[in-house]
């Protein structure tokens, strides 16, 4: 049986106590339901936190890493795999995810979604922006859901994946 791989996509440096908060909690949830983590695997933000809350509820993490070097991983990513590609690796990281949940909101992020939406990819959208709700949700109605909580966003997952 294939492992479902749960794909947390947020802001580094520019993400806000609120995004940490939420990706911690996502990234525990995450690891509580026996899914994966995939994150951009850095040190930083969004990719941090929910590496964090999943290695705390004993979770498997695995980090796209942008360079080739070890630099800025997160300590809490258990498989880290380098591309040396930079912001393409974007592209990696949706196309490896079952469902992309993008907590808080950078041009990153939006690459992200963009891309996962290109790819038909589900995404839950957690964040405080409005007009990239409004955006995305245009978009893409059919495989965007909008949540307001870590806990919504892991009951949308479970019935996309179910």
């Amino acid at each position: 049986m294939t492992k479902i791989i749960v794909g947390v996509m947020g802001p580094g440096e520019k993400a806000t106590v609120n995004d940490l908060q939420n990706a911690y909690e996502l990234g525990r949830l995450i690891a509580q339901q026996g899914w994966i983590l995939l994150t951009g695997g850095r040190n930083a933000g969004v990719m941090d936190a929910a590496n964090k809350g999943a290695k705390s509820a004993d979770g498997l993490t695995l980090g796209i890493l942008p360079r080739n070097n070890r630099d800025s991983i997160s300590h809490d990513v258990d498989i880290a795999i380098f591309t040396d590609l930079g912001n393409a690796r974007n592209n990696i990281n949706v196309l490896s995810s079952d469902v992309v949940i993008a907590c808080g909101m950078g041009a990153g992020t939006a690459s992200e979604i963009s891309l996962a939406l290109k790819a038909n990819k589900p995404v839950i959208l957690l964040n405080e922006d409005e007009a990239s709700k409004v955006f995305f949700k245009k978009l893409s109605p059919e495989n965007v859901s909008i949540v307001e909580s870590a806990l919504d966003a892991i009951a949308i997952a479970k019935a996309i994946l179910s």
